[in-house]
């Protein structure tokens, strides 16, 4: 990624506000979280500003939030922000901003699932009302969503990597498990709508339980396997017999074999990017660390 840091403040938030939705510029403003491609920035309790900050793509993927969210979002059953306004470049601020609904809750990387069941249930409601076929001008894949043979690649280089540093203990059996899922027959159904970024930090929780779910900046058409990696990448031990048997319709051996390979590449990512935020290198999150980890850990066992 390309980061190109802008500084944002509460007084550039609220200068932005007063330019272009001046009836929101009075509301109290405060730092909600700094993202990968956007800072947060909440307005009063039940809004929030989302404005890139460090990657060249994210204008582009706060439109597409923009465009399609606000359809989707009726039929899901967890929590969505949800787009209100859309904030266009200018003197003050040379990139697309938007005001969607606050989300309460913790994100998984900071406060883990620790009610599995519960949250298992509550992921495969949510991922089972998402994924319906998805209308033919729906966005595609950034770098995501295709057969996995394509990203056996970036899959080796990203393996490894983490082997020459010490961050993966069996890399024979993390090979086992992708060789297994990039030789799965493919996705041979409808594009279904995906959120296509399950990852702890884009997944919030409250004692323990899922309660929402944020950045659809990823939300493309594809094979819903690229979704269903989620069951082991969020999940506690044991929690992804629960979550299959809630989704809807029950997933066949072969998607399960491709989810397994998709959650292989965001395990990997997971561990690289901690070990970064750990040495302190641009991009780094040490907290993305234990959830990969647990994740790799779970996804041996289950191929074994």
């Amino acid at each position: 990624m390309t980061h190109v840091e802008i500084e944002i403040t509460a007084e550039l938030v609220r200068g932005l506000l007063r330019d272009q939705h001046p009836d929101l510029a009075d509301r109290p403003v405060r730092l909600g979280a700094r993202g990968w491609d956007n800072q947060l920035w909440r307005i009063g309790d039940d809004l929030a500003v989302r404005l890139p900050w460090a990657t060249q793509s994210a204008d582009e993927l706060l439109r597409k939030e923009h465009t399609w969210v606000p359809g989707l979002a009726p039929s899901l059953p967890l929590p969505v922000p949800i787009p209100q306004r859309l904030g266009e470049p200018s003197a003050r601020y040379p990139r697309t901003w938007i005001v969607t609904t606050w989300v309460p809750g913790a994100p998984a990387d900071r406060a883990p699932i620790t009610r599995a069941p519960e949250s298992a249930a509550a992921l495969a409601g949510f991922l089972t009302a998402l994924h319906q076929a998805a209308p033919e001008q729906a966005p595609a894949g950034r770098g995501r969503g295709g057969p996995l043979a394509g990203y056996s690649e970036g899959f080796a280089e990203q393996l490894a990597h983490a082997t020459e540093l010490g961050l993966v203990p069996d890399p024979d059996a993390v090979r086992a498990v992708w060789e297994d899922a990039a030789a799965a027959p493919d996705w041979s159904g409808p594009a279904l709508w995906l959120h296509g970024d399950l990852h702890p930090a884009n997944v919030l929780t409250a004692d323990g339980a899922i309660c929402g779910v944020v950045d659809f900046g990823d939300l493309f058409a594809g094979d819903p396997a690229c979704d269903l990696a989620a069951a082991w990448i969020l999940l506690p031990d044991g929690a992804a017999g629960h979550f299959h048997g809630a989704y809807q319709p029950t997933p066949d051996a072969a998607t399960l074999r491709r989810a397994r390979g998709w959650a292989v590449l965001r395990a990997l990512s997971g561990i690289l990017i901690a070990d970064a935020g750990v040495h302190g290198r641009p991009g780094g999150k040490p907290t993305w660390g234990p959830p990969a980890h647990a994740a790799m850990r779970r996804l041996i066992a289950a191929h074994r």
